[in-house]
């Protein structure tokens, strides 16, 4: 045990001590390890950076069901911590006392929250979504996913930060600053990028950043997961050929009308470097945060001889593969009919 600590245990046994002598060996006991949070099962307690001690022990009265905020006030100014508040999520457990609360609440003792993003197609969504599940300000977080140079810090730009989003699982703080954040999704990110991933991405010509670009558009072209490495490995066939992608799910993202249900004729000639029909190569950045099954299905492509895609007639999200142009204009001829009878514009 470091210095600190013991001079911690002293100072709270002291005051347990005064607190027992104060109130009486039994009352004092009973105010310190008494029962005092009722929830029916665990809840938790989210203390902002106003450090408002009024607004905390409301909290525990509604969420917490404290049966005596009293006594927990009157412990609680003993032990001066309404001047010395720190903000994090905190755990309350049913029957949980004052003394252990307190003791956590003072120590900064958080529980750990569980973030999770999926399905982010921009990033102002991506920084809402971790907005709601962390104390962070989602205006704060923008402002860097926008800053050239602190992208180029953590080895981005505006336009590729979003790659460096691994959507999974992550423990995080509640309180977490949003340097910090930002720190750790680049750590994840170079955790997941082994040297096996990094390999199998060199061996196709592309960064893993383009990596995340390409599975992105996979994503967004299809449904089926099924068919990710085939679509992907369409793509890599056009990029090795340098023929344009043509993709119609970058003319949606460059028209920013993502309600959009059929890319029509006038779509194509958006002025957008994200247009793949006017541009060629790969996009700028990501056109949404692709999932780590997407990256996979980009660093393991099916190959094959495919060109041309285009959604079947029968709109099970699944898609009919060309090689030739011709065999794609009859496919597209098709999905086209199929549009017209149900009146889709």
């Amino acid at each position: 045990m470091n210095k600190s600590k013991r001079m911690y245990t002293v100072f709270i046994t002291l005051i347990v001590g005064v607190v027992i002598l104060l109130t009486g060996v039994g009352a004092g006991a009973g105010l310190l390890f008494s029962p005092n949070f009722m929830p029916e099962k665990t809840c938790y307690i989210h203390i902002y950076p106003e450090k408002d001690f009024r607004a905390l022990c409301q909290q525990l009265e509604d969420s917490a069901h404290c049966r005596n905020i009293g006594r927990f006030i009157w412990l609680a100014e003993r032990l001066k911590y309404p001047e010395n508040m720190k903000t994090g999520r905190y755990t309350i457990h049913p029957k949980m006392n004052n003394y252990d609360l307190l003791n956590n609440l003072r120590r900064g003792h958080q529980e750990l929250v569980r973030v999770t993003f999926n399905n982010i197609r921009i990033k102002k969504e991506l920084a809402e979504c971790l907005g709601d599940q962390l104390m962070l300000n989602d205006e704060d977080l923008m402002a860097l996913l926008d800053d050239d140079a602190f992208c180029d810090s953590m080895g981005f730009t505006p336009q590729t930060i979003q790659a460096m989003f691994i959507p999974n699982t992550y423990e995080i703080y509640w309180n977490i600053s949003v340097a910090k954040l930002m720190q750790r999704m680049q750590r994840e990110y170079s955790l997941f990028w082994t040297d096996a991933r990094r390999d199998k991405a060199g061996i196709i010509g592309i960064t893993p950043v383009e990596v995340a670009t390409l599975a992105s558009i996979v994503e967004e072209e299809s449904a089926v997961p099924e068919e990710y490495p085939v679509i992907a490995g369409l793509y890599i066939n056009r990029l090795h050929r340098g023929i344009p992608l043509q993709a119609d799910p970058t003319v949606k993202y460059a028209t920013g009308n993502f309600a959009l249900t059929r890319i029509l004729y006038e779509h194509l000639h958006v002025d957008s470097p994200y247009n793949t029909y006017l541009h060629g190569g790969l996009p700028p950045g990501p056109i949404r945060i692709p999932s780590i099954t997407g990256i996979n299905a980009v660093l393991n492509y099916r190959k094959h001889n495919y060109l041309y895609m285009c959604a079947k007639e029968d709109f099970s999200g699944r898609h009919n593969f060309a090689v030739t142009l011709a065999e794609h204009n009859r496919n597209a001829d098709r999905y086209r009919a199929a549009l017209n009878r149900l009146g889709i514009r």
